[in-house]
Formats: structure tokens, sequence, C-alpha cells
């Protein structure tokens, strides 16, 4: 096995040589983009893994009886999102596929597993600390108290995605280290009993710092998300308090708007 840009990869066979694609000449959708969306698909089912390669152009286009400015074009597309890089000397290889994460109630440890991403954790942080003013009114705790902070480090296929800090009443739950790097604080939280119920949600955006950006593989000044939550039982009682960073390269929320009439 050969490794190239820090991703493993057959030294021989492109990946696409497993894959079958139904192009639809009829169809009003241009066939550069019916190729792009096949092989996104591809991409975020796992079916394409990060470090594949995708062989050359021209035996693409020949395979799939398109002319190369159309291979071309729908690569370029994908490349465009960052799921695709090209490498000289290597070739076209898979990047990543971007987590998009639906806006509702869910710990991301549950929604990168559901989308087949393998996430992985590194607690960076397990303590008890007074509570600062602003965990202290999420909380709903006196400032000062002994509150749990968590610090942790979610990555996929090898790579960093987001960096969670969550504030949590003391004694709400055993939070053993070795557990939370095997499963997600939600799931942890069903298991103890607590019923999560209702959430208070803010999204924003902001460019990375100099530590932020080493932390999670990304150049100082990128653009990251960010994701502030204070989480509810079904008792009212705020059970916690969540400031989340997330890499714009690798991360989206996914909305769903309703029309009032």
């Amino acid at each position: 096995m050969a490794k190239t840009g820090g991703y493993p990869r057959a030294a021989t066979t492109p990946a696409l040589s497993s894959l079958d694609f139904a192009l639809d000449r009829s169809s009003p959708v241009p066939l550069y983009y019916q190729l792009a969306q096949q092989l996104e698909a591809a991409i975020e089912h796992g079916v394409l893994a990060p470090g594949d390669l995708l062989g050359n152009e021209i035996d693409l286009s020949v395979r799939l009886g398109l002319s190369r400015p159309t291979v071309r074009q729908g690569i370029q597309s994908l490349v465009d999102k960052g799921l695709l890089v090209r490498r000289r000397g290597v070739g076209t290889q898979v990047v990543h596929s971007q987590v998009k994460r639906p806006l509702e109630l869910s710990s991301l440890y549950d929604d990168l597993e559901a989308a087949g991403q393998g996430p992985a954790t590194h607690v960076v942080r397990n303590e008890s600390v007074p509570a600062p003013a602003d965990v202290a009114a999420a909380l709903g705790v006196a400032e000062g108290s002994q509150v749990t902070v968590l610090e942790r480090l979610r990555s996929t296929h090898g790579q960093p995605v987001a960096f969670l800090c969550n504030h949590l009443p003391a004694g709400l739950l055993d939070l053993d280290t070795a557990r939370l790097e095997s499963t997600g604080l939600y799931r942890m939280m069903r298991s103890a009993g607590i019923t999560l119920h209702s959430a208070r949600q803010t999204i924003g955006a902001r460019s990375a710092t100099v530590g932020e950006a080493a932390l999670l593989d990304e150049r100082e000044g990128a653009a990251l998300l960010t994701m502030q939550r204070t989480a509810y039982d079904d008792t009212g009682r705020p059970v916690e308090y969540g400031t989340h960073i997330y890499r714009a390269s690798r991360y989206a929320f996914d909305f769903q708007l309703l029309v009032r009439g």
C-alpha cells in the first residue's frame, strides 16, 4: 500500500474501475453534472474513500463515451467543492466528503456515524472547574460553583472536523474519558436516563485563531462555523452548554424551511 498526501491508497488500480455510472443522454441535465452528482454520491457514501485515485480523464472519457472537456468539467466541479484535489504526478484524488448536519437536537457523533463518516474523538480536557459567568447563566447555577468542562477534538477519516467545548452541571453523570472517546456525549446521557427535550442554539461564523488553526489542521484566518447551544431535559432543566467550532471546508448545517401562510 502506497501513501500520497497523507492518505493511504492502492498503488495501481484507480478506484473508479469498480463503479457503474448511469448517464441519461436524453435528460436535460448536463452530462458533466450527472457525472459529478454520481461521483459526489460515491464519496458521501464511502464507496470512494479519502486517498482513492480517479485515474486520468482520457481513460474515463473513453470508458463513459464522454468528451474529455465534459469529464474535466464534472471533476472540476468537485475540486471546487473541496471533495477532490489534483496532485502533480499523482492525478485526481478523493479528499473527503463535507459533513452536512441537520439543524436539530442531535449529537455530532451520532450524525457522523449515521453518515458513515467513522467518527473518532480525542478528549483534550475533562475536569471540574468554577463556572464562569456565561456558563453559570446558561446552566442556571451560581457563578463560581463547580461544573464539569469537556474539550474534545472530533475527527473523521483521520482528519479533524470540529473542536467541542461542553460544560455540564457537576454530578450530572459519570463522564469517563475512555468512554467519551468511544461514543457520543448525548448517547451517554440517554444511557444514564437523561431525556433531552429541547435546546436554544445560535449559529455563527468567524476566522480561525492561530491555536484553532493548528488544532483543526487549517491555516490561520480560515473560515470556521460556530455553534452555541444550551440543551434541556424533559423537566426543563439545563443539562449541557456547548460552544463548538467546525471547519467550514468540511462541515455545513442543513436547514429545512417551512412557509407560513
